[in-house]
């Protein structure tokens, strides 16, 4: 029991340090969030620090290991991830009013923000947002963890902060920085989660149906 407890605390632990450095990173997106595009251009280059010092630590982002789930899909793998989650949502929450208090302009900033998220974006859009967000977070993550190289990161990150798309964990700091708490609120970061998720599964999935193909005998029959 010592060890399962053990164990689950250093998932939530890891999740809660992904969850920091993210917060780190959109504070820094925050600070430098202005009406200016070169504010937000900025920002979004600053913003690679966080996804950079995941991957060298290998703390827990959600977004950067629901891609791997068709791969390793075993119950532990899959709690694992939760819990990754878990700690992601407590450590943005934690961060961004700790910041917020802080740093009052920064509180301003989320509000301004969060805002505008949600009067202009519908429920579909934000959900196609999120979904191609998943898809360069993936990318980023997959590029460092299977070629060795963290250019991914520093490309498709300001690629998707740049596009508008959705981050879900970043999302999280940005309400919690912001002091908005509703059902509304709720409803956004589920929608980006789910968005998030098809995206990150969406490469791994074409490629395990090629997989699938090649294998078949039967395919190039049919």
């Amino acid at each position: 029991m010592k060890a399962f407890i053990l164990d689950v605390l250093k998932k939530l632990a890891d999740g809660f340090l992904a969850g920091m450095l993210i917060s780190i990173g959109g504070a820094v997106f925050l600070a430098c969030y202005t009406e200016t595009p070169i504010g937000k251009y900025v920002g979004g280059l600053l913003f690679c620090t966080a996804l950079f010092c995941i991957c060298v630590k290998g703390y827990a982002l959600y977004t950067g290991r629901i891609g791997y789930v068709l791969e390793k899909h075993s119950k532990e793998d899959i709690s694992a991830m939760l819990l990754g989650l878990l700690g992601n949502l407590a450590g943005t929450v934690v961060c961004g009013y700790l910041i917020a208090l802080a740093i009052p302009s920064i509180k301003e900033n989320a509000l301004l923000l969060c805002n505008g998220k949600l009067q202009s974006q519908a429920l579909w859009q934000t959900l196609i947002r999120a979904f191609f967000c998943g898809i360069l977070v993936f990318l980023a993550v997959d590029l460092y963890k299977n070629h060795k190289t963290s250019l991914g990161v520093f490309l498709c990150i300001p690629a998707f902060i740049f596009s508008g798309y959705e981050h879900s964990i970043a999302d999280m700091f940005y309400f919690a920085a912001s002091g908005l708490a509703s059902w509304e609120t709720l409803g956004f970061i589920w929608i980006v989660i789910i968005g998030n998720s098809l995206g990150g599964l969406f490469i791994p999935l074409l490629k395990l149906i090629g997989q699938k193909k090649r294998v078949d005998p039967q395919a190039g029959q049919e």
